[in-house]
């Protein structure tokens, strides 16, 4: 009976070691197992140069959501970037998107600027007001063959 006993208590042990263990890579993946507490945004750029799914979406320099997915617009020839944003965030129809560089050479982000409007942008919907990326390539080539005045 003894022996049933310890066998026991050790599978509790190796079964509570494993869910902690699921916990942690769950918690540090930053997965969202059950949807997770953020909507769908969908927003139209020219160029996304940089930019990768999973880079932080901020305003006002805090984080808001994340980058969940980059696809191209064939009809139209545009990147479409998906954008997962926390729910107590309120964006409106009128908000500005842009693809911001942390630091000099940094990662890619998406900056979005509020608007005035009092129309708020809900789940699926799309932000059309947006600023391209800018390539530090193309100025410096631009400054060294003279195409900047």
């Amino acid at each position: 009976m003894k022996k049933y006993t310890m066998e026991t208590t050790v599978g509790i042990f190796v079964l509570a070691g494993l869910l902690c263990v699921a916990y942690l890579t769950v918690k540090l993946g930053k997965l969202d197992v059950l949807g997770g507490d953020r909507y769908p945004v969908t927003a139209r750029f020219k160029d996304v140069t940089g930019l990768k799914s999973g880079a932080y979406v901020e305003m006002a320099g805090v984080r808001i959501g994340r980058v969940s997915g980059i696809t191209l617009d064939t009809k139209d020839n545009m990147a479409l970037v998906a954008l997962d944003i926390d729910k107590g965030v309120r964006l409106t129809d009128d908000a500005i998107a842009s693809i911001k560089t942390s630091g000099l050479i940094g990662d890619k982000f998406v900056k979005v600027s509020p608007g005035g409007s009092d129309d708020v942008l809900g789940p699926g919907g799309v932000i059309t007001e947006t600023e391209a990326s800018v390539d530090l390539g193309d100025l410096i080539g631009k400054y060294v063959f003279g195409g900047v005045k």
